[in-house]
């Protein structure tokens, strides 16, 4: 008996703890309106037109978020930090999410307070040279002056990178990504690190792109994703399996396009998906047909890399090891189940 009752204690306190986290969902519904961090500026991930749209890889997670929760993707607030800011916006409730080429880490996990939601890029640091200086490799960078970003994980991948190969190099530190390319293409450094589809995004803003490469080399990996606050298992299971549709969506063959037509599919799993057997998006907080709104906004994965920053876009960067598991990637998301 008395054992019985511990146990009723205990899940009933399981219970009210889990109903004291579970409180970004409600807040973002009584707004109406989801808050996204997302970088100042970075071309093809998240950035603004002249008429103040954003638009971008990253900005569509938000966007995807936001249809899910409301069926409508413009019901966003987006939020520029820098990269020293980022973080403190998300702790202290000024953003309910980060969505901002942010590399996750165990450090990031255990001392910021913050959960990552998944991985939408897998990256790695690269350099963007001139190619006037004839360099192939980075391992001829001997000596060499090295521009970064304060506040990002490339300053101690770079005293890695050239200890491990015995070379001398010096870094020239800035607080932001504009003025570190600024001060490339000034030429106070011979080279520009960053992760290599931020190097991509960057050398747009320069005055002849074709005039600079990124060397072949990639130094580190770098799993960029979205992050919300320790806490609320509820609205971290929203924005991780916001991700998780658009992957499955491209590996279901599920588009922008054709979504109506495969929500009136027969066949159990795209039933599941869709909501027409099963109530797994309310098990979210969501409705039914939180996948069908989501596609809809967005598109699948697939769609939103190619739109942004793959074959569809300026950026032309190559799926790589983000195409999916089945199709020679790594992408790869848990079943609708």
């Amino acid at each position: 008996m008395k054992r019985a009752i511990l146990l009723c204690t205990l899940a009933m306190a399981g219970l009210s703890a889990q109903a004291a986290s579970a409180q970004t969902l409600k807040t973002v519904k009584d707004r109406g309106m989801l808050s996204c961090g997302v970088s100042s500026g970075l071309p093809g991930f998240s950035a603004p037109d002249d008429k103040g749209n954003w638009a971008g890889f990253d900005v569509d997670i938000c966007r995807a978020v936001a249809a899910a929760i409301f069926n409508d993707p413009t019901k966003v607030k987006y939020v520029p930090l820098s990269a020293k800011d980022r973080f403190t916006a998300l702790q202290s409730g000024e953003i309910d999410v980060l969505s901002r080429n942010t590399t996750w880490t165990l450090s990031r996990d255990t001392s910021l307070g913050v959960n990552f939601a998944g991985i939408t890029y897998y990256d790695g640091q690269g350099f963007l040279v001139r190619k006037s200086l004839k360099v192939n490799s980075a391992l001829e960078l001997n000596s060499a002056s090295v521009c970064v970003q304060t506040g990002t994980t490339t300053e101690q991948n770079v005293a890695d990178y050239f200890k491990g190969n015995n070379m001398k190099y010096e870094v020239i530190a800035f607080g932001t990504a504009d003025e570190t390319v600024k001060a490339y293409e000034a030429g106070r450094c011979d080279v520009f690190t960053s992760d290599v589809s931020g190097l991509y995004a960057e050398r747009l803003k320069l005055a002849v792109p074709a005039d600079h490469g990124v060397l072949p080399e990639v130094i580190s990996k770098e799993p960029l994703g979205p992050l919300v606050r320790h806490g609320d298992d509820q609205w971290l299971d929203v924005v991780k399996w916001t991700l998780f549709a658009l992957l499955n969506a491209e590996e279901l063959g599920i588009t922008q396009k054709n979504v109506d037509d495969m929500a009136k599919s027969d066949k159990p799993e795209l039933k599941r998906v869709f909501g027409t057997d099963g109530n797994l998006g309310e098990t979210l907080g969501l409705t039914k047909d939180w996948v069908a709104r989501t596609v809809k906004a967005t598109g699948n994965y697939g769609e939103v890399f190619d739109r942004n920053i793959g074959a569809g876009s300026k950026l032309g960067i190559a799926r790589g090891l983000n195409a999916l598991w089945n199709k020679g990637g790594i992408q790869y998301a848990p079943p609708i189940r």
